[in-house]
């Protein structure tokens, strides 16, 4: 699949991109040059091949949970801009 020159410039009219007319031609090859590569890609036999959200294994690098003391009210309200009644006090938004 080839772009023209138009589709080009439609394609950066839908995404609100004001391309400048030196731009219009270097991102036409540009595009036309990452579709002949999907193109090449589509070529491969991937039929044995799973699916796969991440390239590389991702692992949960989260720690496990423990139960701890929390701070104290006052110490946890002591570098609060504004308090009231033991709590933070925050502006209203309606």
């Amino acid at each position: 699949m080839i772009l023209s020159r138009e589709e080009v410039l439609h394609v950066a009219h839908l995404a609100r991109l004001a391309l400048k007319p030196e731009e219009i031609d270097m991102f036409t090859r540009q595009l036309n040059d990452i579709l002949k590569y999907v193109e090449k890609l589509q070529e491969l036999d991937t039929s044995g091949v799973p699916p796969l959200a991440h390239v590389a294994p991702v692992i949960n690098a989260f720690r496990e949970d423990e139960v701890k003391e929390s701070l104290p009210r006052d110490q946890a309200l002591d570098n609060a801009p504004a308090q009231e009644e033991g709590s933070f006090l925050v502006p209203r938004i309606i």
